[in-house]
């Protein structure tokens, strides 16, 4: 009986941390946190991991299980972070050069990462670049 390899990978996104876990001989199903991505409730989330499925072609999908947990940020960050920590399993499991040119062609995100954070708040006023008001009288 031959092992089936699982390629692990993760992904960040703002405070947003994704696992993917990909299986070998499966049904084509990817879940995030345990939900099918098909039935977010969000279409605007639904979209975003859809155009990724579509990207990477759904008759490459059809033999292998994709597992994502995701934990901390917004919802936003979450779906980032889960379709890179996909993209990037998904690479890491064809290891096709064209594949990998395609997804940084679309968008570079999909496989780097996106290195823009918030700023830290500073003392001296409510957020990171505002201030208390200054009275000169």
């Amino acid at each position: 009986m031959s092992k089936k390899k699982v390629y692990l990978e993760n992904a960040k996104r703002k405070t947003s941390i994704a696992k993917a876990a990909l299986k070998q001989d499966g049904t084509g199903r990817i879940t995030i946190n345990h939900v099918p991505y098909g039935l977010i409730p969000e279409l605007i989330y639904r979209e975003k991991v859809q155009e990724l499925v579509d990207l990477i072609g759904p008759d490459n999908l059809k033999d292998i299980d994709i597992s994502v947990t995701v934990v901390g940020g917004g919802r936003m960050s979450q779906i980032s972070a889960a379709r890179t920590a996909i993209a990037r399993v998904f690479t890491d499991y064809r290891k096709s050069s064209a594949l990998r040119a395609k997804l940084v062609y679309y968008d570079r995100t999909l496989l780097s990462g996106d290195a823009r954070h918030t700023e830290p708040k500073k003392y001296g006023g409510r957020s990171a670049r505002s201030r208390k008001q200054k009275s000169y009288r």
